[in-house]
């Protein structure tokens, strides 16, 4: 008689999700990365290609142990997040760009440190560069004043970390991005998910948003530590890009400080467009273009 115990599978504790698109190298370098991971195990590894024109999907496929999303379309970045966390049977959702290697201990410690507060939704590692100093800085809160630049067609500013902060265990922030964000799903499901109103951006915003009036916090801790290779690169499509990161802010603001706040902002950005005799930008904002907008009307949801 076989008295063997046997194996159950392993129910995943964190899902790593990647949204790649035309990022072959960078998604490589970060999936052996996650490859490296303790407790491997225990993590989950999701790849969301999106309609990429390079070798992205092939690239996925050369690591066995990850689920890869292939989608016949770019419908924007907010969507392919929610399709990921819908997949994804992990409680922990780690957000992860390809531009982002991780340490051996980066993922394992950034669930310890989650489980242990009750209060937090969110943490995130200390980014640092290739030579290993720390890249000290965080995204400004979105409010009017810091969204300014956005109306003309700019983007948010950054905010450096101070050598103060650095040095602490760890520390509440405010709006880290998703560069390497571990969230809760619970969180995420209890918020129906990513607005969709949202294209490439913001989402991040409106879960840092969120997360602020649930009264839970978000906590950098700067001991837990991944590479960030962050380049400056072009977008495809610059209108679309452009357009979608205006309309996207002003859903921000209405969403977050009132209906006239959002609409003003929409319509400024639009004014500034027409007198800077930018009408493909005039054409793209008036008629509420955004990245997948083209995408999503023809692909059912």
């Amino acid at each position: 008689m076989d008295t063997s115990v046997e194996t159950l599978p392993v129910t995943p504790k964190v899902a790593a999700i990647l949204i790649a698109r035309n990022q072959a190298e960078e998604l490589r370098r970060a999936l052996r990365a996650l490859e490296g991971s303790e407790r491997r195990e225990l993590l989950e590894i999701l790849v969301v290609d999106c309609a990429s024109s390079d070798e992205t999907a092939a690239v996925a496929d050369e690591f066995p142990g990850v689920t890869v999303l292939r989608l016949p379309q770019h419908f924007g970045a907010t969507k392919a997040l929610n399709i990921a966390t819908r997949t994804a049977r992990a409680e922990f959702l780690f957000l992860l760009s390809p531009e982002v290697e991780v340490a051996p201990g980066t993922v394992a410690g950034l669930a310890e440190k989650l489980e242990a507060h009750a209060d937090t939704a969110a943490v995130c590692p200390l980014f640092i560069d290739d030579g290993g100093k720390a890249v000290a800085r965080m995204r400004r809160w979105p409010d009017r004043e810091s969204l300014a630049p956005v109306q003309g067609g700019g983007e948010l500013d950054w905010t450096p970390l101070t050598e103060e902060t650095l040095a602490q265990e760890e520390c509440v922030v405010l709006y880290p991005g998703r560069e390497a964000l571990m969230v809760r799903r619970q969180f995420v499901a209890g918020m129906n998910y990513f607005d969709e109103r949202f294209g490439e951006y913001w989402a991040d915003a409106d879960l840092a948003m969120q997360i602020r009036r649930a009264g839970r916090k978000i906590r950098l801790y700067p001991g837990i530590r991944a590479v960030w290779h962050a380049v400056a690169k072009a977008e495809p499509d610059d209108v679309a890009y452009k357009s979608d990161r205006i309309l996207g802010a002003a859903a921000l603001l209405g969403k977050h400080t009132g209906f006239l706040a959002g609409l003003g902002f929409r319509w400024g950005a639009i004014f500034n467009a027409l007198i800077r005799f930018d009408f493909s930008l005039f054409s793209a904002l008036l008629g509420g273009r955004k990245v997948g907008t083209e995408a999503s009307r023809s692909y059912p949801t």
